[in-house]
Parts: C-alpha cells; structure tokens; sequence
C-alpha cells in the first residue's frame, strides 16, 4: 500500500517540481525587475489568493473524496452517485465564486481603500485578483475528480500547462514593456488571470462536463462533514497569510518592503513546499480512502516517519548551501537570507500536521480541525503581535514557526487520547536531532574557502543519507536494481 502512496507521490511530485520550477522563474524575475516594494504587492495579493480559495470551496475538496469512497462502499449505481456528488460540490463552488466576484466588483474601491495605498491608486488590481480567485475556485472541484479518478497525467498535464501559460505571458509582457506601464505590477496579475481562464475551460472538458445541477438534500449532509474544515481551514490559511498582514500593519516604516523581502524568502524554500504539496496530493485521496482500522494506523505511522525522514535531507540540502540559494532572488532582496532556516523548519511542521490529520478526517471527526488551526492562529497574531513591531520579517518568520509546532502538540495530544497511533516519535527525534546538529556544527566550523565549505556541507548531507539507509534497513541495491528493470520495459 505505501509502494501505491510513493508511486503517486512521485507521479504528483514530477509534476509539481517541473511546475513550480517554471512558476518560480517568476521570482527572480519579479525580484530583479520590481523594487522591493512592488514586490511586497505580489507578496500580499499571492498570500490573500489561497484564503479566499479555502473559504469559497467551502471544505469541498475533502468531501468529495470521502462521501466518493463512500458511494463505492455502498454500492448500488456508483457512478451515477459520484455525477451527482461532483455536481453538487462544483455547483455551490461555482455559484459562491461567482457571487464573490459580484460583490468584489460592486465594491471595488472600499476593497481597495481597505487594502492600502497601492490598491487604492489601482482599483483594478483587486478586481484582476477577484477574477482570478473566481476562476480558480471553479476549477477546484474538476481537478479533486481527476485525482479521485486516478487521472494524474491528465492532471499533471493541465497543472503544467496553467504554469506555462502563466510564466510565458509576463515575459511576453516585459518584453513589450506592460511592466513599466501605469497599470505596471497588475500586468502580472492580468497574466495569471488568463491562464487560470484558459485551463478552467480545459480541465472542465477532462472532468466529463457535468451540468452544475446541485442536489440540496446531499449538500446538507455534505455540508455536516465540511463545515468544520471549511472553519479549520479559514483558521489554518489565515495562519499562513497573518504574518504577511501583520508585517504591513505593524512595521512603523517600509512595511512593503519588507514584506517584498519576507516574501521573497519564503519562495526560496521551494523544494520543501514542493514536497509537502506533492505529498497532500496523493495521500488526501490515498488515506481517505475506505482502510481498515488497523491498516490505516499502520500505514500513516509509517509515512509519518519518513515524511520526516526525508524532509530532514531536504533541511540540511536548501540550510547549509543558503547563499548559494539566495542568488533566486535580486540583490536587494537577500539581506533575509537569515531566517531561511525558520521558514524550512515552519515548513516541516506544517507537512508534520498534515499528516497527523488524516485520521480524524477519515473517522469524520473534523472538529478537531477547528481546534487545532484556531490554536496555531491565536498563537500567530499573539506572537505576531509581540514579536513583528520589533523584528520585522525575523519576528513573523518565528510567530509562523512557533504556531506550526503548537498545531503539531495539540494534534498528537489529540491523537494519543481519540484514536491511538503507533507513531514512531523515537526514530522521528532521531532524525530531527541529527539534522539539527549537523546545520549547527556546519554554522559553527568556518572553511577558509567557499568551496571548502560547500565540500563540508555535502559530506554532512551524505553522513546524514547514510544514517538514513542504515536506520530503515533500505535496499539501495534492490531499489536501484527494480527502477532499471522498469526502465528496460
């Protein structure tokens, strides 16, 4: 069962790398083309962005993968009892969309004037995003169908393309010079608007183009399981954007600069938000599914551990080469550098989390969810609050920090005393203690050279990967000798 969960995650992986490299050709594009302030616009509309989408679909992607596993349970016309799921689901998305973009268009400039300055000389920019939010939300559903369907290509393909599209229309409008137009940062918008437009219309052709006909009696009972992660969720997205608010509200002076650079830090950390990402792709529908009891404890202990596993590596192959990492980003921008670390950790804990809500999910329990995220939210604005005004960027990187591991407590506590699972927290330790140590005996030894140094730091990588193998028992050998027997096919 875990070899499927590795397949898919390496399906949705691939995917995900190839995207979000050609997604972040954006950043040192943006980073070297808008100053730092026009940047911190970026920041704040892309941290705004995945709130909205959370509260218009309404908890609506892990519903439908649940009541889906449930139809089969069932039996009886399956088919015909996912259309009508799908419908639902989509139908009210769609409709809540929509009806948000009315009303931001409607009031177009009290949004703006609320958001700042910047927004208020461009009224534009919010409608653009409103646009785009619309566009995205209507897409949620077709896309959570092509994955319970166990379409990954077609997914994958569709991902990409948006990406593409995206990526190709700002250079496209740089080199016309859009950038340095009045409307100047909003062209970036303008071109994720269109690609969202274009792949909504590709992704509802894959997804069968059922009509958006919703069943009321089913959106009720649907509405009983999501109406809790539709408020986690509200919670738990407000904990990733607060820092990012709070930085513009809160710094006396050059709030959108720094947030510009906080933010274009936080993107650094991009192989690690890959691989949370690319894991939540496969395991939601993975554990969601209809497991035994036992079988479900057995197999989320297990990918507990080497989540952890191998985020560790990832830690110390982004931690230790930094400086290396930080050439993403313009000069001005790098100055940040230093909380890199806090981010990737904050990173860790939020992929911890993650899997350690599977199982209420799963026994339909998801008023934990609510308890958790709003303890992880009241912790960000109260550390927000205490740390922003006299650190800036440094003190939103730790309230983050800091409200990730007060999620991951209360959810083991919550586990240890509703639904029991033999995680492995010894071995987990182990590796946190190792690839601890090993960043701060690489921070503490100075090489002469850089590349003295960079040669220190891959032998600690390596010591660490070695650890790894010897600890789990892994066949290097046997894997290797499996992968080149499926190539030869």
């Amino acid at each position: 069962m875990l070899e499927k969960l590795a397949k898919q995650t390496a399906i949705y992986g691939i995917s995900t790398i190839l995207g979000r490299m050609l997604s972040y050709l954006l950043t040192p594009f943006y980073t070297r083309i808008f100053g730092v302030e026009s940047y911190g616009i970026i920041t704040d509309v892309y941290a705004l962005i995945p709130f909205a989408l959370v509260v218009l679909t309404m908890g609506m992607e892990s519903s439908y993968f649940r009541f889906a596993a449930k139809a089969e349970a069932e039996g009886g016309n399956i088919e015909k009892s996912k259309r009508k799921l799908f419908a639902t689901t989509w139908g009210i998305t769609s409709l809540a969309a929509l009806l948000f973009f009315v009303v931001v268009v409607l009031f177009r400039n009290e949004a703006s004037a609320l958001m700042g300055e910047a927004y208020k000389a461009n009224p534009l920019y919010v409608v653009t995003v409103a646009a785009i939010v619309m566009m995205d939300v209507m897409a949620c559903i077709p896309f959570s169908r092509l994955r319970e369907q166990g379409k990954a290509l077609t997914f994958v393909l569709l991902k990409l393309f948006n990406i593409i599209l995206q990526v190709g229309l700002a250079f496209v409008f740089w080199a016309v010079g859009l950038f340095d137009s009045e409307f100047g940062v909003g062209w970036a918008f303008v071109a994720n608007l269109v690609a969202s437009t274009v792949t909504l219309v590709a992704v509802v052709v894959a997804s069968g183009r059922i009509s958006l006909r919703i069943d009321w009696a089913l959106l009720l009972v649907i509405f009983g399981y999501s109406l809790p992660l539709l408020l986690s969720g509200v919670a738990g997205t407000a904990n990733e954007f607060i820092d990012r608010q709070l930085i513009k509200y809160l710094v006396p002076a050059g709030s959108l600069a720094q947030l510009g650079i906080y933010g274009a830090i936080t993107k650094i950390a991009v192989v690690m938000t890959l691989f949370t990402q690319m894991y939540r792709l496969a395991a939601e529908p993975f554990f969601l599914s209809n497991f035994r009891k036992e079988e479900f404890k057995e197999m989320n202990a297990a990918a507990l551990k080497y989540f952890v596993m191998v985020s560790g590596l990832i830690f110390l192959g982004i931690a230790l080469y930094r400086d290396v990492f930080a050439l993403i980003v313009g000069r001005d921008f790098r100055e940040g550098i230093h909380i890199l670390p806090v981010v990737l950790g904050a990173n860790i804990l939020s992929g911890v989390w993650l899997n350690l809500s599977f199982w209420y999910k799963r026994e339909e329990k998801t008023k934990f969810a609510l308890w958790i995220t709003l303890t992880g939210l009241l912790c960000s604005v109260g550390f927000g609050v205490l740390l922003i005004p006299k650190m800036g960027y440094y003190g939103a990187a730790w309230s983050r920090f800091i409200a990730e591991a007060v999620m991951v407590a209360v959810s083991v506590v919550l586990n240890k005393i509703y639904y029991p699972t033999p995680y492995q927290f010894g071995r987990m330790a182990e590796y946190i203690v190792l690839a601890l140590a090993i960043f701060f005996v690489a921070e503490w030894i100075e090489m002469p050279n850089e590349a003295l140094q960079y040669t220190l730091s891959t032998a600690f990588i390596v010591i660490y990967l070695c650890y790894a193998v010897w600890r789990e028992k892994i066949d290097m050998r046997g894997m290797f000798n499996h992968i080149l027997r499926r190539g030869k096919r």
